[in-house]
This record gives structure tokens, sequence and C-alpha cells, in this order.
């Protein structure tokens, strides 16, 4: 089982996002492996860069089993038939599954749980707006509800804090916009090479 990634960081649950920062370049410079010219020292500094950028990454996703300012931790374990398996996958860290069974969920019966956790699916995969636009229906939906509102509101401080960590939402054919415009530049210039 994975380390927790602030545990990794050095840092306490819910430190500021410069604070993460911060502690995460330290370490990324005490253990490059540029520092150490003994192969195994280097060996094991690259194994522990590797669990560095990764617990650093699953912070910056929000995927980190915890809820703190501008992370989220996912939904909370309950729920009735389909919803508490889906909230299960959540828990075992099967995010895929949990999307795909909430796509088996007729559009007609998608309620304000739906689209919490539709909502949490796009969170931890780091997909903010369409995540906040989840959310937002979740909590029209029920407006009374926390545990929407939590994520509603996370959401809404990562968004006005945001610094480039948008996601598109996809294609029909699974692929992203920003996958098609580099496509088209691709191929743009394998046309220019072949017409002079």
């Amino acid at each position: 089982m994975e380390r927790d990634p602030y545990e990794v960081l050095g840092v306490a649950r819910g430190s500021s996002d410069d604070e993460i920062k911060k502690a995460y370049r330290a370490l990324a410079k005490k253990y490059h492996p540029d520092n150490f010219t003994d192969i195994d020292q280097r060996t094991r500094a690259e194994e522990k860069m590797k669990e560095i950028n990764a617990a650093y990454e699953r912070i910056q996703k929000g995927d980190t089993g915890t809820s703190s300012r501008g992370t989220y931790r996912g939904p909370n374990p309950g729920g009735t038939g389909i919803y508490a398996t889906i909230r299960t996958c959540f828990n075992e860290h099967k995010i895929d599954e949990a999307d795909a069974l909430l796509d088996t969920v007729q559009v007609n019966e998608r309620g304000a749980e739906w689209h919490y956790l539709k909502a949490c699916v796009c969170a931890i995969r780091g997909w903010y707006y369409d995540a906040f636009n989840y959310a937002n229906t979740a909590c029209t939906m029920d407006p009374n509800n926390a545990e929407y509102r939590e994520l509603y509101d996370n959401l809404n401080d990562r968004i006005n804090r945001s610094t480039g960590t948008y996601r598109t939402a996809t294609t029909d054919g699974d692929c992203d916009i920003c996958t098609i415009c580099q496509f088209l530049t691709c191929l743009n210039c394998a046309c220019s090479m072949c017409c002079r």
C-alpha cells in the first residue's frame, strides 16, 4: 500500500499549497540523483524521487484520502444500492470502476447523489471545472447536504486559485481537446514539410 503522501513530504495534513511546494522542492533538491556519485546511492535516490514525485502529484490531484483546503478525499462510505458500491470503489481507489458504474445509471435516474459522485470522479482526476459543474448540480438538487456542499466549496476555492490545472472533458472517443490540438499541430507540420 502506498504511504500517505503528506508523510512522504513531511508536511501536516491541511498544509497550505506553499508549504507543500516548499517541502517538495527541499526534498527534490536533497534526493536529486545528480547529487550522488555512488551507483547504489544514486539508485536509492532515484527510487526516493519517484516516491516524492508521486506523493506531490497525489496531493495536487486531491487523491490523498484526506480533506483539506484545495484537496478532496472522495465520498464518505455509505449510500444504498449501486451508490454504496460506487462509494466502496472510491475507498479502494478504483476510480475507473466507480466511473464505469456511474455510467450504467439511466439518465432519468441521475439524482443529486449521482452528480455528487461524478463530481468526485472528476475532482480526483484533476478535472476541476467539470467536477465543479457536477457538484453545483448536486447542491442545486439537494442544497442541505453537507457532503455535497463540502466538495462544492473545495472546488470553488481551487478554481478561484487555479494556476493552470484545468483538464478538459473528453470527447466520445475518449480523447481530450488538447490531444486533438496536438494532433492537428503535428499534421500541419507534416503537411508543411511535404509541400515544400
